[in-house]
């Protein structure tokens, strides 16, 4: 590692023991040019902690909560989020921004150690974003960074500029790359928190917080959502619905609402530094009481390799049972024989507008609530798009060969002999008859859900 970096990890580590970070067990240590920093065993475990190399307080998080108590940022930010301008992953992907571009931030020793470029398409060339199209993945990065450019003129390039200006910065002003900066460390480093409700509400009576769990209305990519084609699934933030039902059960059953605990997406310096492995030896956990760690509200890598080795091994963590496209959609790299890979399969947007009676089929596929694409697992397509079968599997299929199921809008049929062959879903399979109606069924369609509304 060069001497610049060996200096920006060494400002890094006063920082982390300044803010109470306690390094039990392990050291940060540079991986490579591919990787960056990572997270290693030492030999220096602290034997009153085995198996606990490494402890944050939550008070060092970056969280919604923590934006809108910003000395700079708060006020502002807070008014655009009691107007429903912006969701809570906007508030900390500006903050990173602003941070960034201000000289004396107190966050400078933590965003100096971070990547400054990334491996995922919305980094990519245009050469080389060209080797992806055709894909799902190209799509989902098209639209994204249209997206991200969007806001970035719409609602970040004033902004940045006016809050360095109170800050003292007159020539501050932030680029589109800054902002595509703190998207892409947002999106490769937060973790979802548990945190107790006292600590996201506190000192406030039960009923009359604003809830921040109400924010997940335009938030870019991962988390149950399509990326304009690349399924992402990821940490879901809870909406006020479900804080309320999760409300109502606790109090039936005389819970106290501070005993809650609400799910808060931030970022967690020095866990963050965590490479992900398939087989991964560690996890991160909350310690709400402090009993397992000896301090209350932080956040503590466990480690299940709490041997006395003197190798120092890298501690890893899971991102999740994710695909290749979604690992290089989100992290920028992939995993060579990933088990978790899939292919994503979809009927373009663009061909079903040419097919015959369009608006029909496309008034028809919405009342079934029906699905244009599927994820097919790579365990499922060892052979191909038919799934391999066992003598036992052909006398299950001849005993339900009888059975009768609705698989047609114009009558019932039989159960297809190929059903049990094909890996597509079910509802991709729906989808595909219903564009593929003719005329004729399509009229005995609309009878019969004439009939059905006059019932």
């Amino acid at each position: 590692m060069e001497d610049q970096e060996e200096a920006k990890l060494e400002r890094f580590l006063q920082w982390l023991q300044v803010n109470r970070v306690e390094l039990r067990g392990c050291k940060i240590k540079y991986c490579g040019p591919n990787k960056g920093f990572g997270i290693f065993s030492s030999k220096n475990n602290n034997g009153d902690s085995p198996g606990i190399p490494l402890v944050v307080p939550l008070d060092l998080a970056i969280t919604p909560m923590r934006v809108l108590q910003d000395p700079l940022l708060g006020l502002k930010c807070r008014a655009m989020f009691e107007e429903g301008e912006v969701d809570d992953r906007f508030l900390m992907i500006l903050f990173l921004t602003v941070e960034r571009l201000r000289k004396n931030s107190s966050w400078k020793p933590y965003l100096d150690i971070l990547p400054t470029t990334f491996g995922n398409p919305l980094w990519f060339t245009d050469d080389e974003l060209l080797e992806l199209k055709g894909t799902t993945l190209y799509r989902a990065t098209e639209l994204q960074k249209r997206r991200l450019r969007s806001l970035y003129d719409d609602k970040v390039k004033d902004f940045v500029k006016e809050l360095l200006l109170l800050d003292g910065e007159s020539e501050g002003e932030a680029q589109f790359e800054d902002f595509l900066w703190a998207n892409s460390i947002f999106w490769t480093r937060a973790l979802n928190i548990p945190f107790p409700h006292s600590y996201v509400f506190p000192e406030v009576q039960e009923g009359q917080e604003n809830c921040f769990l109400c924010l997940n209305k335009d938030s870019g990519p991962p988390t149950n959502q399509s990326c304009g084609g690349v399924s992402i699934h990821d940490k879901s933030v809870q909406s006020c619905h479900s804080c309320e039902v999760e409300r109502k059960t606790d109090e039936a059953s005389s819970t106290s609402v501070q005993e809650q605990i609400i799910w808060v997406e931030g970022l967690v310096p020095g866990i963050d530094f965590c490479n992900h492995d398939l087989k991964a030896a560690a996890t991160w956990e909350v310690d709400g009481t402090g009993l397992t760690t000896g301090v209350p509200l932080s956040m503590y890598l466990l480690s299940a390799d709490q041997s006395t080795s003197q190798i120092e091994k890298e501690i890893c963590i899971s991102y999740g049972n994710k695909g290749n496209e979604e690992l290089l959609y989100l992290y920028g790299f992939v995993i060579n024989e990933n088990p978790d890979d899939y292919l994503m399969v979809h009927y373009p947007v663009e061909a079903f507008q040419s097919v015959p009676f369009a608006d029909n089929k496309a008034q028809l596929l919405e009342t079934q609530k029906a699905e244009m694409r599927c994820l097919l697992p790579r365990s499922l397509l060892d052979h191909g798009f038919f799934s391999s079968h066992s003598q036992k599997d052909e006398d299950n299929n001849k005993r339900r060969s009888g059975l009768v199921c609705n698989y047609s809008w114009s009558g019932l049929r039989k159960m297809p002999s190929y059903l049990d062959k094909l890996v597509f879903p079910e509802e991709f399979l729906i989808t595909l008859r219903t564009i593929a109606m003719r005329e004729d069924e399509l009229l005995q369609v609309s009878s019969l859900l004439e009939e059905d509304a006059g019932t």
